[in-house]
């Protein structure tokens, strides 16, 4: 099939059609018959996402790409470089290949990589395109990982591991040991391989609940993209027991990063009405949970012990959006009515009792528009309203 796919003839065709309909695409005569016209389709979808997120591939030739949730689900160029600065040494093993986006940045940093990926269309498919794209130091393995370990007496500077959520897994939070390989039974195993073991997992795993299901945890880091957290990473180093370090990145307009000890006590909490300055922290910084030491590491008043934003009267440099607060009412009838007529506005809300889409349907405001609006609640325990212009963009 992968002969077929890279012919020229049907490379040219998926080149022509990359901007069209594809709903009426599927509808015309397939011009290649020896071929199966959904797998031309489905060339031309994973390119298509292919374009923003791996512009490496997309711009290679004689690239062969899988199903789109498979293109969905990988590692983002920008945070699989963010990865390959985590490894050193020669030697890795990526237990979970998928499309191997992650392996090929990890190339550039290690001399021999190892990809094993259980589905052997997938491994074959990897395999080619790293022909494609001149990458000599991958070795593609089609098979259980587990079975590979097991087989080889070489152990390796990292292991590199993204667990899959087993489908019969439900709810918002979840753990490790729900994921597919069962990495906490593992563990033991696994550090007789490697010292070094690098684990990505999804925004969604509570990372206090991982860290109780692992061992020797060094650092755990948050990576966002323009203020999306698209990845948690914990770096566990066999026998480590010191302080665990937090990290947050967020590759926005400009890099932002963040750095505390799970440990680290807060020197003090300063809590006020607002002032002149609203500083919203970015996703990971939410992400992680730091709500006391942002206020104190960049000397920021908190508004309530729950309103995650922050205050002051002198502008600083910040990990999140910074605002200039024009107005501040208390949130009532009398003063929506005042305020909201027929307007524009963007609205977030932080500590209060009403969704975005309430309040818009309720006083009418639609979105969008140069002016923000914070709905929040204070520090004496009133619900307010802050009309805000943005002055700084993540």
């Amino acid at each position: 099939m992968l002969d077929l796919i890279i012919q020229k003839k049907v490379q040219d065709f998926i080149a022509e059609y990359l901007n069209s309909d594809v709903q009426k695409l599927a509808l015309k005569k397939n011009p290649f018959p020896e071929l199966d016209y959904k797998i031309i389709i489905n060339q031309i979808i994973s390119k298509n996402k292919a374009k923003e997120k791996l512009p490496t591939w997309f711009e290679a030739r004689g690239i062969i790409y899988p199903e789109k949730i498979s293109i969905e689900q990988t590692s983002s160029e920008k945070t699989a470089q963010y990865k390959a600065e985590i490894v050193s040494g020669t030697s890795l093993i990526d237990l979970t290949g998928g499309f191997g986006v992650d392996d090929y940045y990890f190339s550039k940093k290690i001399n021999n990589v190892v990809h094993c990926e259980i589905n052997s269309n997938l491994s074959s498919l990897v395999n080619h395109n790293f022909k494609q794209l001149n990458v000599t130091n991958v070795a593609c393995f089609a098979g259980d990982s587990l079975d590979f370990l097991n087989s080889t007496t070489q152990v390796f500077d990292w292991i590199y591991i993204d667990p899959s959520r087993r489908s019969s897994s439900k709810g918002k939070v979840f753990l490790l040991a729900d994921c597919l390989p069962n990495v906490p039974e593992l563990l033991d195993f696994y550090f007789t391989k490697s010292k070094n073991i690098l684990i990505k997992m999804a925004p969604i795993l509570d990372i206090t609940s991982a860290l109780k299901e692992l061992q020797f945890v060094k650092t755990v880091h948050i990576v966002s993209v323009n203020n999306e957290v698209k990845e948690l990473l914990f770096e566990l180093e066999h026998n480590f027991s010191g302080s665990i370090l937090l990290k947050t990145v967020d590759f926005g307009i400009k890099t932002h990063t963040f750095e505390a000890s799970f440990e680290e006590e807060t020197p003090y909490l300063n809590f006020s009405l607002p002032k002149k300055y609203l500083y919203e922290p970015n996703s990971g910084l939410m992400k992680s949970g730091c709500f006391e030491l942002i206020s104190s590491r960049f000397n920021l008043s908190k508004l309530q012990t729950h309103s995650h934003i922050y205050t002051s009267d002198e502008i600083i440099d910040f990990p999140g959006r910074v605002f200039e607060i024009i107005e501040e009412f208390l949130y009532n009838k009398e003063n929506m009515k005042k305020h909201f007529q027929n307007q524009q506005c963007n609205i977030t809300t932080r500590n209060f009792p009403e969704t975005v889409e309430n309040i818009r349907k309720k006083w009418k405001i639609k979105d969008g528009g140069n002016q923000y609006c914070f709905f929040t609640t204070n520090i004496n325990n009133q619900k307010i309203v802050l009309l805000c212009t943005k002055i700084q963009q993540l």
